[in-house]
């Protein structure tokens, strides 16, 4: 009996030192869900970003009206006959 009890705790024993010290022991487990979950977090704000990049590709290829919209806010551009008025703040206005 007692040699009995002897084997199963050594076997107990290797068999939680493979689970702590082992190849796939449990820190490094907790580690690569960590991982797992950071990967995760990426890819999702990844796959938003592609979403608009492809609707607004989309929309270039459907219409002018969005080629028309960044020409306007992102290179100042307008079209003729029309005039371009800008307002700006006064420096010091009260709001």
């Amino acid at each position: 009996m007692r040699w009995s009890t002897l084997v199963i705790a050594a076997l107990l024993v290797v068999v939680q030192g493979d689970l702590w010290l082992g190849k796939g022991n449990l820190p490094h487990v907790m580690s690569l869900r960590k991982q797992l979950a950071e990967q995760r977090a990426t890819n999702a704000i990844a796959q938003q970003r592609n979403e608009h990049v492809a609707a607004e590709v989309a929309d270039l290829r459907e219409g002018l009206e969005m080629v028309e919209e960044k020409a306007r806010a992102e290179l100042g551009m307008v079209k003729p006959d029309e005039i371009l008025v800008q307002v700006s703040a006064r420096a010091g206005a009260a709001r």
